[in-house]
């Protein structure tokens, strides 16, 4: 009887030492982000001197090697209520680019928003310090990074792209409102949006397409029909399609 209740006692000790080892694994995954790049979706961490932790969500491709750069894909996600944005860049990936882009063979990173709007400075600060961190810790070809995001991050694509240039080669907003103006705009671009968007109008997109096509830039748009705006997965054809234009916009 002692020897089995002693054993049980070890056995007891053993699973807990185990599960400790497990928390602590854990923990040290969304510090010290990110950990071995396996294929698979990701959800971590990043740590920033004098900064909030920012979370996200990474997609690495299968058969990722460090000797084969990669293209890279930022997804900005959709407002979300009650500001909450917790594991809404996990959801943009599940709903819409990996099933749309995952031929591409990219990384695909989904951060998720810091307290509202991606155009705010702690939105913009926080992001670029994620792809500087992808950059400088996955195998990524630099030429080949384009922006694309649903809804609020749609408009987020088309303000990154306008304020951050040098960082991407094209720019792919659905569902998202342009900027006010097209000037100075100089990256490829190809727009998805509805024309029975009942939330974001279509109209903007369109001129936005109209005006910097006259411009000369690389400006296109898939005009949709018979979509409302909060049918996320249905743009998801939509959004495969933009992948021969972007193989030529990367030739």
């Amino acid at each position: 009887m002692r020897t089995k209740l002693f054993r049980a006692c070890v056995t007891m000790i053993a699973a807990l030492a185990i599960a400790s080892l497990l928390t602590i694994s854990v923990v040290a995954q969304s510090v010290d982000d990110p950990p071995t790049p396996t294929s698979g979706l990701h959800s971590l961490s990043l740590q920033r001197a004098d900064a909030p932790e920012s979370h996200y969500s990474i997609l690495i491709p299968r058969g990722y090697s460090v000797s084969k750069p990669v293209p890279l894909v930022l997804a900005l996600h959709f407002a979300v209520g009650g500001g909450n944005a917790a594991g809404a860049g996990r959801d943009l990936i599940q709903i819409l680019i990996a099933p749309a882009l995952g031929e591409l063979g990219a990384i695909i990173i989904a951060p998720d928003s810091v307290r509202g709007d991606w155009s705010s400075p702690e939105n913009e600060t926080a992001v670029n310090a994620l792809l500087d961190m992808v950059e400088a810790r996955y195998s990524v070809d630099k030429k080949r990074i384009v922006v694309t995001g649903f809804s609020m991050g749609g408009a987020g694509s088309w303000h990154f792209g306008e304020k951050f240039p040098e960082r991407y080669s094209a720019v792919i907003p659905v569902a998202g409102r342009p900027p006010a103006s097209s000037s100075g705009w100089r990256l490829p671009v190809l727009a998805i949006h509805s024309r029975d968007d009942q939330v974001v109008p279509f109209a903007p997109t369109e001129a936005r397409i109209s005006e910097l096509q006259k411009l000369g830039v690389n400006a296109k748009v898939i005009a949709l029909t018979g979509i409302t705006h909060f049918e996320t997965y249905r743009f998801r054809d939509a959004l495969r399609q933009t992948i021969p234009w972007l193989r030529e916009v990367w030739k």
